[in-house]
């Protein structure tokens, strides 16, 4: 008995109390972010790492043990906000008509720019000094206009200036445009929907009225 118990000691650890640890960790970190991810949505766009903590019901230390750094704990959050966006994602078939798509596409995209809404502000506070919300910046534009490409292909195939005008959507249906009229022009979240959607399709059939000469 003792030779086996040396043995197994010098062995190290078990395999399930490494999986215990691994889970528990992992457990730990998922607390921490949606600690900070709560902080975001009640407004304190800038929650210190104690405020984090306490939220998460963990020390400093422990998070950074966690996370190495501000920039490692903005990529978990990100990835965060990314899978909650990702529940709202709906499929709109691109041959359905154009007021369907319109409608359904307004629809979603006001629920998730009102989810990200907070982590959109805070982002554009430190977005000059973090290499980790350039990138989320940039993956949410990319998303978009993969979006736009894919509901709006008719459309978009159909225009001589394919870019220009893709890129008018993108500007349309930007978080940009969507926090101008809801926090500067003080609009609702239906009536920014209703701006958002009337710009839309302005763009997508202006070349359906012939030009006046």
């Amino acid at each position: 008995m003792t030779g086996g118990s040396a043995s197994a000691a010098a062995a190290g650890p078990s395999t399930d109390t490494v999986d215990g640890r691994v889970a528990r960790r992992h457990l730990t970190r998922q607390r921490i972010v949606e600690a900070h991810a709560a902080l975001l949505r009640e407004g304190d766009l800038q929650p210190t790492a104690a405020a984090v903590a306490a939220r998460a019901g963990v020390s400093v230390r422990a998070l950074w043990t966690n996370f190495k750094d501000v920039e490692g704990l903005r990529a978990a959050t990100t990835d965060y906000w990314i899978d909650a966006d990702e529940e709202l994602v709906e499929l709109v078939d691109p041959a359905a008509p154009l007021e369907e798509r319109l409608d359904r596409f307004c629809a979603q995209r006001q629920r998730r720019l009102e989810r990200l809404a907070p982590a959109a502000r805070s982002s554009m506070i430190a977005l000059h000094r973090s290499p980790e919300l350039v990138r989320s910046r940039q993956l949410h534009i990319a998303r978009l206009a993969r979006e736009l490409e894919r509901i709006f292909a008719p459309e978009l195939d159909g225009a001589p200036d394919r870019d220009e005008l893709l890129r008018a959507l993108m500007l349309a249906a930007s978080w940009t445009s969507w926090l101008l009229l809801r926090d500067d022009l003080g609009a609702d979240v239906d009536g920014a929907s209703a701006t958002v959607r009337r710009t839309l399709r302005a763009l997508l059939t202006e070349r359906a009225t012939p030009t006046a000469r």
